[in-house]
This record gives C-alpha cells, sequence and structure tokens, in this order.
C-alpha cells in the first residue's frame, strides 16, 4: 500500500542541459549563481530543521522547467576536481512541482508533492522477465564498454523503479529522454521505457559496428590489391627487360608506351596521353578505368595514317564498270572524271588543299533494283579502294551517327568511325544506303548530323562526340543511295552530287539478264551453262511482258524460277537436258504474261476503247508507270452538277482536275465541244488502283483529254500517252520525271508520248533506242494535245489510224 502524498516546501536548483533521476550521486558547480543560491537557502533552512539540507533538481530546457523534479540532499560541499567550489548531491525521490512560494536566500521556492511509487510485492511474471531483459541488455553494453564492476552492481539491484531510474547515468541518452523517465511515475513502464531505449541503442550500435566493419574490410582489401598489382607490375617489368621486347604479336598491357609507339597525329596523341595520364591516377575500381581503357583501344585501332593506293589506270577502272553493271552511264561517267581529276591533282602535288583532300559526295537516287548498292562495291573495285556499307534504313538516333558521350554505359562510335575502322584505311568507299529512310524522334535527326560527314568543307575535322577528337574524312568517298530524292532534306541533298538512276531500257535489260543474272541463278539452282540456255528472245519477253519494272530485281526472281521449274522437271523425269528455253516455252514453265501491251490486246478489250479514258505517264517511288484516267457525265435527272475526283487523290492533282474542267467551260465552244453538258450535269474522274495514292500536276492534260473525249465521243487512240501540267488558259507547263515516264512508256508497248515543250531538254537523257522506238510530241497548248489524242469520230477504222504530228 502506498502511503499518503507528503507536500514539501524546496530551493529550486535548475539543471540546464541535464537530467539527475532518483538514486543518482551528482556533483554540481557553485560557481553558477542559481546553484549556489539554491545550495546556500538549502543549507540556511536545514540549520532550523534535523537531517541535510533538501534542494528541488529541476531539468530546464530552453528557459522552460519541467513540470517534474527531484529532491535531493546535498551531501557534500567543497571543491571540485578542477579546484572549482562544488557541492555533492544525491538524488532521492520524484516531487511534482506546485505553486511558487517564499523563503530564505535569493533561491526560487516552490511547493511540492512527494510522488510515492506503488511497487507490486511480490513482483509479476511478467514484471521479472522485464528486469531480466533490462539487466542483460544493459550488462551486454557495459561489457562492450569493458565497465564490469557496473556490470555486478546492476546485476545487484532489485528495486523496479531503481532500476529504471539506473537508465540516468546513460550517456546515450538525450535530455528529451531523460525528461520522459523522469516524467513517468509508474516504475513497470519507466522500467519498459529504459529497456525499449536501451535496445535501440544496441541495435543502432550493432548496425554502426556492422558498417564500420564493412568499411575496414573493403579499406584493407583495396591496399591489398593495390599491393599485389604493384609487385605484379614490377615483375612484369623485371621480365620484359630480362627478356628484352616484348614477343611478336604479344600486346603491351603498357598504355602509354602502346600511345607512344603508335602513328597517331599530334593532337590526337596529345588526347590520348592524358587519358592515360587520367589511367594511371585512377583506382583498379574505378569504372572511369574502364571506359578509358575501351577509349584508348578504339583510338589505338583507328587508321590515323593508313591509305591505300588509288588505281589511276582510267581506261581499267571503266573497264571494271562496264564489265559488272551495264548502263549506269552517268554514274560510270561521274567515276571517271573523279579518277581523272584525281590523278593529275597527285601528279601536280596538289593532294592536300587547304587541308583538305579530294574526296567525293555522290547521291545515287532511283527506283528500287537498278543496282544503286551493288555500284558501291564496283566503284570501290575500280579505284582500289576497301568498301564499306552502313544501313541507315529505319536509323533514328542521332547518336547512331556521332557517337555517344563517353559518360553513358555501353558507348560506342557512330557509324561512320566504325566504317572507317573496319576499312583499315582513312580513305574507304563509304556506301551510305537508303539515306532517304532515315527518321527523327526524340532521340534527335540522323540527317542532321549528317550534314557535317557529307560536306566537303566540313567533314576533314569532323567530330565524333565518343572520340572528341578530329577526324579527317575529306578523302573518303562517300556513296549514298535513296529512292525518292524528296524523302531527302534540302539541306542534306544540297551537299551532295546527285546521280538519277531512272531505271533499264529493255535492251538493256536483256543485256544485264544474259551477262549477270543468268550465270549467277544457274551456279545457285545447281545448273551449268552447258545444261541449260535461255533464247534472247526468251530474256526479251520476261522483261515486256512478265516484269515490267524499273530494276531488275523480279526479272531475277522469274529466270531463277524458271531454272527451278526446269530443274525440277529435269528430276521428275519430264526433260531432258540440256534444254533451250524459248519465248514460246514460257507460258508452260511459269504461266501466262502479267503485263500484255494495250497495243497488242484485242481492239474491243482495251481501256480506251470507249470514249472517255486517256494513258497518262507518272512517277512513283518504284520507277516511271502508265496511269490510266477515266471520266463519265452523270444523268442529269439523277445527280447535281459538279465535279467528284475518287482514286486517293493529292490536294494538287484535284486543282489539276478542277483546272482542266474550268478551261473545257469556258473554251469549249471553240473546241467544239458541247460544254452545256458540263453544266447540267456531274462530271466525275476516277483514277484506277484506288488504293495506291497519287498526287502531282503532270496529269492535267490527261484528265483534259478524256473530259474532251467524253464529250465529243471521240476515243482516244491506244498508241499515245501524254504528261504535262495544264494551266486555266490552256498553256501545258513543264514537269518532271521525263526519261523515267518516257521509260514507262516504252514498256508498256506505246509508241506514241506527248510531253510539254520546256521539256524538250530533258529528252538529251533518254537513252537513243528508245527514243526511236518512241514519237515524241513536244506541245504548248491543250488544243494540240487533243489534235494528236483524238482519234476522228468518222469510222471506227479511222480511230486507229495515228494522227499525224
Amino acid at each position: 500500500m502506498a502511503s499518503m502524498p507528503t507536500s514539501l516546501t524546496l530551493p529550486v536548483l535548475p539543471l540546464d542541459g541535464e537530467v539527475v533521476l532518483p538514486g543518482m550521486v551528482v556533483p554540481l558547480d557553485l560557481s553558477d549563481s542559481d546553484v549556489r543560491a539554491a545550495v546556500e537557502a538549502a543549507q540556511a533552512a536545514a540549520r532550523s530543521e534535523p537531517g541535510k539540507p533538501r534542494v528541488l533538481l529541476v531539468p530546464r530546457i530552453d528557459g522552460t522547467y519541467a513540470t517534474t523534479g527531484v529532491l535531493g540532499t546535498v551531501e557534500q560541499v567543497g571543491r571540485l576536481a578542477d579546484g572549482d567550489p562544488g557541492a555533492l548531491i544525491r538524488g532521492r525521490s520524484r516531487v511534482r512541482i506546485g505553486a511558487g512560494t517564499t523563503g530564505p536566500g535569493a533561491a526560487l521556492w516552490v511547493e511540492g508533492t512527494r510522488i510515492d511509487e506503488d511497487v507490486p510485492d511480490p513482483l509479476p511474471g511478467q514484471v521479472t522477465e522485464l528486469v531480466k531483459e533490462y539487466k542483460a541488455l544493459a550488462a551486454s553494453w557495459l561489457k562492450k564498454r569493458g565497465a564490469w564492476q557496473v556490470v555486478d552492481r546492476v546485476q545487484a539491484i532489485d528495486d523496479v523503479s531503481a532500476l529504471a531510474d539506473n537508465s540516468g547515468y546513460s550517456p546515450f541518452l538525450t535530455t528529451e529522454q531523460k525528461v520522459e523517465l523522469l516524467e513517468t511515475a509508474d516504475p513497470v513502464a519507466r522500467l519498459k521505457l529504459a529497456t525499449q531505449q536501451l535496445r535501440d541503442h544496441l541495435a543502432e550500435q550493432d548496425v554502426a559496428e556492422s558498417i564500420a566493419k564493412d568499411v575496414q574490410e573493403g579499406v584493407d582489401r583495396q591496399q591489398r590489391e593495390f599491393l599485389l598489382r604493384r609487385q605484379l607490375e614490377a615483375v612484369r617489368k623485371e621480365l620484359r627487360e630480362l627478356n628484352g621486347d616484348a614477343k611478336d604479336g604479344e600486346e603491351s598491357d603498357d598504355y602509354r608506351a602502346r600511345v607512344e609507339a603508335a602513328d597517331l597525329p599530334e593532337k590526337v596523341r596529345e588526347a590520348a596521353l592524358k587519358e592515360v595520364d587520367k589511367l594511371e591516377r585512377s583506382s583498379d575500381q574505378s569504372p572511369e578505368g574502364s571506359w578509358i581503357r575501351t577509349w584508348l583501344d578504339t583510338v589505338l585501332e583507328l587508321p590515323w595514317n593508313e591509305r591505300t593506293e588509288d588505281a589511276y589506270d582510267i581506261r581499267g577502272a571503266k573497264a571494271v564498270l562496264d564489265a559488272e553493271h551495264a548502263g549506269l552511264e552517268d554514274v560510270k561517267e561521274r567515276i571517271t572524271e573523279y579518277l581523272a581529276v584525281r590523278k593529275r591533282r597527285a601528279e601536280r602535288g596538289l593532294g592536300v588543299v587547304g587541308g583538305r583532300r579530294g574526296g567525293a559526295v555522290l547521291a545515287l537516287v532511283g527506283p528500287p533494283g537498278v543496282g544503286k548498292t551493288s555500284l558501291g562495291e564496283s566503284v570501290a573495285h575500280a579505284m582500289g579502294r576497301k568498301f564499306v556499307r552502313v544501313a541507315l534504313g529505319g536509323v533514328r538516333d542521332e547518336a547512331e551517327i556521332r557517337g555517344h558521350r563517353r559518360t553513358y554505359v555501353g558507348a560506342l562510335p557512330g557509324r561512320i568511325v566504325r566504317a572507317v575502322k573496319e576499312a583499315g584505311s582513312m580513305n574507304p568507299v563509304v556506301l551510305l544506303d537508303e539515306i532517304d529512310k532515315v527518321g527523327s524522334d526524340f532521340r534527335g535527326d540522323p540527317a542532321a548530323a549528317l550534314l557535317e560527314v557529307l560536306d566537303p568543307a566540313q567533314n576533314h575535322t569532323f567530330r565524333d562526340h565518343y572520340l572528341e577528337v578530329e577526324l579527317d574524312l575529306s578523302d573518303v568517298v562517300f556513296l549514298a543511295t535513296a529512292n525518292l530524292l524528296e524523302a531527302i532534306p534540302e539541306a542534306l541533298a544540297d551537299r551532295m552530287d546527285i546521280v538519277r538512276l531512272d531505271g533499264y531500257t529493255e535492251d538493256e535489260k536483256v543485256v544485264i539478264a544474259r551477262d549477270h543474272l543468268l550465270p549467277r541463278q544457274l551456279e545457285r539452282a545447281g545448273l551449268d551453262k552447258a545444261e541449260i540456255t535461255i533464247d534472247e528472245s526468251a530474256l526479251r519477253k520476261l522483261a515486256g511482258e512478265y516484269t515490267r519494272e524499273a530494276g531488275v530485281r523480279n526479272l531475277e526472281r522469274s529466270i531463277a524460277r524458271l531454272l527451278r521449274k526446269v530443274a525440277a522437271q529435269h528430276e521428275l523425269g519430264e526433260k531432258e537436258l540440256p534444254f533451250t528455253v524459248r519465248d514460246e516455252d514460257l507460258r508452260e514453265l511459269i504461266g501466262r504474261p502479267h503485263h500484255v501491251p494495250e497495243s497488242a490486246q484485242d481492239p474491243a478489250e482495251r481501256r480506251t476503247a470507249v470514249p472517255g479514258v486517256a494513258t497518262g505517264l507518272a512517277v512513283t517511288g518504284a520507277g516511271g508507270d502508265v496511269l490510266f484516267v477515266e471520266a463519265s457525265l452523270a444523268d442529269p435527272e439523277t445527280g447535281a452538277a459538279g465535279l467528284t475526283l475518287t482514286g486517293q487523290l493529292g490536294d494538287v492533282m484535284k486543282e489539276s482536275a478542277q483546272i482542266a474542267l474550268s478551261f473545257l467551260r469556258s473554251h469549249g465552244a471553240e473546241l467544239e465541244l458541247p460544254v452545256g453538258d458540263l453544266k447540267d450535269r456531274g462530271a466525275h474522274i476516277h483514277f484506277p488502283a484506288g488504293a495506291v495514292p497519287k498526287d502531282g500536276p503532270s496529269a492535267g492534260i490527261t484528265m483534259t483529254t478524256a473530259l474532251a473525249s467524253l464529250l465529243s465521243g471521240r476515243l482516244v487512240r491506244t498508241d499515245v500517252a501524254m504528261t504535262g501540267e495544264v494551266s486555266l488558259t490552256g498553256r501545258v507547263l513543264p514537269i518532271g520525271g521525263v526519261k523515267q515516264k518516257l521509260l514507262a512508256a516504252h514498256r508498256a508497248g506505246v509508241t506514241t508520248v506527248i510531253i510539254p515543250k520546256r521539256n524538250e531538254a530533258d529528252l538529251d537523257d533518254v537513252p537513243s533506242e528508245v527514243l526511236e522506238k518512241l514519237d515524241v510530241h513536244a506541245v504548248t497548248d491543250v488544243r494540240q494535245v487533243l489534235e494528236l489524242a483524238l482519234a476522228p469520230a468518222t469510222s471506227d477504222a479511222a480511230r486507229e489510224v495515228p494522227v499525224a504530228a
């Protein structure tokens, strides 16, 4: 049972930043005025009362007093160890502080109530376990500090309250934690709090010790590794000195020696030696060391001063190009000119002018299958240079061209640097394949990075983001290939010498098939030249009626299919070898032709057998092609007047249709056409192959002719195809792609072609054998077009008679 609370009147002894719990004995410095005043007041009061002087020890935190203090008795007054006056005070019991009062001396007096603690006797089992846990934790902490005598004293304490208050000696507790212990009146709760605080401290101490142990082990391991590596280097050095130079083919581990021995440009050598200095200063465990080693390996592997000698046999180079590629005279002439100029520069000592060498940047633009990619290897062969192909189709990362910064993990130089490294010389032929397929996204625009690479005025100081040293690309011959010139950014196209490859004539295809495609496919089919022969008439029919294209890819596939068919029939015993394939055998072997010329069809089955259908010429990504335009008039009772356009047309082509309709409405009377039908009935113009997008102004005269044919009832001649832009006044304006369009007309079996007068100069680019088979009319006005294209309406026989130019 607890006794009744006792009321006390005591002088206050404030403790700044300290807390004294019952049972603790502490020395206090009497030089502090507050401490001295409290002790002197207690001594004065003790003269009239029995016992030792009593004071109230109260924690004062930031000028604020705690609500609970400790009754302390002044055990002794004297001198401290440093000679200053002091007092030894023992904490006795907790006191709850009440109101202030008066008393002798200069001290602050307060009234307080002694807090009596109710401890059950005997102790419950849970409290006993708590006492054991606290003593075990305290013993563990004290043993780590070597305080063995204190361990015995703590183990001897059986009172719960005294055991809990004993934690006030713990140096790791903060002032707030000690105040919390002081203000916890229940002894069991106070012991739980002290146990938790001690447990948390031991856990933190274990973590700190574990970290310190790991750090020490890491430092010891690094020191040991550093020492062993230095010893290993010393051993290797002694072995090298003992055996002389390193063995042939063995790469030295000393990067400094490798850099000094390499034939590097001066600025590259300085940059490499700076990196070697960084490598020697860096730790073996540092990731920067591996980055530097990779960079040094890349720099040392580049052929900084390696160059192949150009073959200045101009006639021999031209013979190589002619042997490997039929046609393509423009490219062959350009390469021949380049070699001739290089030869003259070398003879006059002009190999390097202003730091720049005589490289070249050519763009081969043309439809698929005309030999752009294979031409690059032939150019390298003719010049005696190394050849490297860089595929740019689908590249969307600028770093693919300029390289990654070395700060990135897995950084690599760009494709241009890797191509030079792969070639092993500074003057290779680099083929930039499919440059028009380069895209851009959030990682940058690779085409913008190519601006410096393909500029002869800049590429002698090209800087890759990974190398960060100047690389001279002025001696490289760059050949870029593209299907569409319009898809190449204008600034990039301006830096290149454009060479157009507009496709092959039928005669050229026959030569290519006979000299190149057939031998290659015979080898792949496991056949010998003596076992199977294909007549030239069969090759011509394959090129003209089975594969209508600008290139020769489908022609090669047809030849391969033909050879496979013959080989299979021979294995089945159906054909005997040797065998000669003639044009009449093609239908039996690979089926019927896919592209029969309009002129070879039955007159009733031709596309132009009815009025309102005209044949135009267009340029697509696959080369030139014929384009049919169909026109019709709606019934005045069912459709409103106006123009309907179908066939997935672009805005420019739609405008051309409106211009054609407007021209006929305004000049119909002059042309003797019933233009009243155009006012009362709706006109419909359709371009077949509606799944294929179409745009451009060059179908203007074709649409005008189709509408004029519809209104007049006169058929458009089967053998006539046309191209040209039309104006509101009937002028025929120039267009592009004349060569490709004429080649397409020739492939389709057309014999008469109408082009704008201002495109007459473009006929110089058309092969002479094509012009010989075409009747080309250059016109300036739509009226001339109608006179040439529309057949007379007198009789069906007259419709088939060509109109004189």
